[in-house]
């Protein structure tokens, strides 16, 4: 008599994906989640940087989205190309570990990411999250040696800006450098209302809109991205006058309560208003000529 034992079914495929995709996870953790922690306790809780928080918020809603097409992409790894980003990035994210340098550290995500969607899916998951991956550009501080040399011209540029504007419709305005007289008030225009790290994130605010809106017109698209930085320029312009006449008209207190409480919130909503504005003008004014492009297709 003779038995024949059967063979072990073989695990499902798609559980070997999942597999490898909760080991990913779990890796990604381990090494940025303390980083996160850190930040969410230091970095991320000075005005500067308090939009850290919401761009990893915005990249976990990005992934979230292609989830599904990600994972459903036939596996055509690129071990070449996947393990040389993924050593590129370990290097950085060591390299800032070692010497405490969060920039550092910040920066070996889009090489870590990148590394294992090639060594997974291969390119096609490049191009499916080149988003995402771009994104991660904005969680990075700018390095001081940058904000040291841009701040102090941004900060004349606003002061003259400001009071010329002002001037023209009839308030009792001057300026000393960066130091303006309106009435009997006396205002530095500090490093923080200099705009820089205000339009770092409205970089981003723009990028995530012209991304949303999904402009087919490559026209469109180039000039909305030209737009970004003026907009978050002239934003923040509008939210040193609100500040500026805030002051004035109802005293010292209320503006400086303005300036912690509302400031930023103003200067969201009004570049947003700008971006909404500008890219409805420019489907207007491009929709047609796309439009006829088309039929003469």
């Amino acid at each position: 008599m003779s038995s024949v034992l059967p063979s072990p079914s073989p695990a499902p495929l798609g559980a070997d994906r999942n597999a490898a995709w909760w080991i990913v996870l779990a890796g990604f953790a381990a090494m940025y989640l303390p980083l996160y922690w850190n930040a969410a306790n230091g970095l991320w809780q000075s005005e500067d940087h308090a939009h850290g928080a919401l761009v990893l918020a915005v990249i976990v809603w990005l992934f979230w989205g292609i989830r599904r097409p990600l994972m459903a992409l036939p596996a055509a790894p690129a071990p070449v190309r996947g393990w040389l980003l993924f050593s590129l990035g370990l290097l950085v994210y060591v390299a800032g570990r070692v010497v405490g340098i969060s920039i550092l550290e910040f920066a070996s995500q889009p090489f870590v990411v990148a590394g294992v969607l090639l060594l997974i899916k291969g390119p096609a998951a490049l191009r499916l999250a080149w988003f995402p991956l771009f994104y991660f550009i904005f969680m990075i501080p700018l390095p001081g040696i940058l904000v040291d040399a841009i701040t102090g011209p941004l900060k004349q540029w606003i002061s003259a800006i400001v009071v010329e504007l002002l001037y023209r419709v009839g308030y009792p305005i001057s300026r000393s450098g960066v130091v303006l007289t309106i009435g009997q008030y006396q205002m530095l225009v500090a490093d923080a209302c200099s705009g820089l790290h205000s339009m770092y994130s409205l970089t981003a605010l723009g990028t995530l809109f012209m991304y949303l809106m999904a402009r087919a017109s490559r026209l469109h698209n180039a000039l909305m991205l030209a737009s970004i930085l003026p907009i978050a320029f002239a934003a923040n312009i509008v939210r040193v006058i609100a500040l500026v006449l805030i002051t004035y008209h109802l005293g010292d207190e209320a503006g400086q309560g303005f300036l912690h409480g509302f400031a930023g919130i103003v200067l969201m909503l009004v570049a947003l208003a700008f971006f909404f504005a500008f890219d409805a003008l420019l489907a207007r004014l491009l929709g047609g000529r796309e439009a006829r492009r088309a039929g003469a297709l």
